[in-house]
């Protein structure tokens, strides 16, 4: 019986199992993230979205509707085609001047659902996930277009390029809003209609958003970086201490100390102290008072190498 065979041992009385790790998949092809400053504001504009997109709802199917954002992700196109069921409504939005096309993404069992409301239905049958005849796609396409206004309201002047609705897609395998390797902005939203819930997302160019937000990490230069460190440096509290000069000590010396007895120092009474900051000397300093206080009058600084006289 190999090692690979061998079975696992038996877990002992009163141990605890141990949960289960969890792995994330780090792509070395695309090490770069959305920085912080820039997935707050991301996700201050979809959750302001999604209030709006909920209003909307609730407004054009007559059932109240809450729509919630759930997470902002960056990531590649591909990816996100890959995370989605293989039969959807997604609705292709073309931008102006961009080659990469946005796309509101949701179930489409879920629309015709909103369909039925709008259409007077209390509670519209489940129906199964198939495209939509040329009415449906119509009172939808009316949904979206105003959805789409809600979204450039909520995101002001981060998203500057105009958008629209373009065409309907049924299959995210063979949807081409955009290549392969583009980089998307990806929003997950929780909708619920009455109470049907459902999942939609939203997925925005990144080189459409991104260049609005400005560089979070600035450049700066050599002469502005050594004044901020010299700024940071001059705030951080150190300790400092003023210390006779050190004696030379035999073990059995210290081993026998006791209550009373007296260390000779060789530190002359007129010799000033070692001041030191963190353990390295800064300079030198005579024994002083302040008030009801003692305190080191500096006599000299091995910093400047000149004689001091204040405290």
């Amino acid at each position: 019986m190999t090692l690979l065979d061998a079975p696992a041992p038996a877990p002992t009385v009163g141990s605890s199992a141990r949960p289960p790790k969890t792995v994330e998949v780090y792509d070395f092809r695309r090490p770069t993230t959305l920085a912080r400053e820039h997935s707050r504001a991301l996700e201050l504009a979809f959750e302001t979205f999604a209030r709006q997109w909920g209003t909307q709802l609730t407004a054009k199917v007559r059932v109240l509707s809450q729509v919630t954002c759930e997470s902002v992700q960056m990531l590649t196109y591909d990816e996100y085609a890959a995370s989605l069921p293989a039969t959807t409504a997604m609705v292709l939005c073309p931008l102006e001047g961009v080659g990469p096309k946005a796309v509101v993404q949701f179930p489409a069992s879920a629309a015709l659902a909103w369909v039925g409301h709008m259409l007077g239905a209390a509670k519209p049958p489940v129906t199964p996930e198939r495209t939509f005849t040329p009415i449906e796609q119509a009172l939808v396409r009316r949904l979206i277009e105003d959805a789409l206004d809600d979204l450039r309201y909520s995101f002001g002047g981060m998203l500057v390029d105009q958008i629209g609705v373009g065409g309907f897609q049924y299959n995210s395998q063979f949807a081409q809003a955009a290549q392969k390797s583009d980089l998307m902005i990806v929003a997950i939203f929780t909708i619920r209609v009455a109470d049907r819930p459902s999942t939609a997302t939203v997925a925005l160019p990144a080189e459409v958003l991104l260049p609005q937000l400005g560089d979070a990490t600035p450049a700066v230069g050599a002469a502005e970086a050594r004044r901020l460190l010299g700024a940071q440096l001059a705030s951080v509290p150190v300790g400092v201490s003023l210390q006779f000069a050190p004696a030379a000590v035999l073990p059995s010396v210290v081993l026998g100390l006791a209550v009373g007895d007296v260390l000779p120092l060789p530190h002359p009474q007129s010799r000033p102290l070692e001041i030191r900051v963190d353990g390295q000397p800064v300079g030198r300093a005579a024994v002083g008072a302040n008030g009801s206080r003692l305190a080191g009058i500096v006599v000299s600084t091995s910093l400047t190498g000149t004689e001091e006289g204040t405290s």
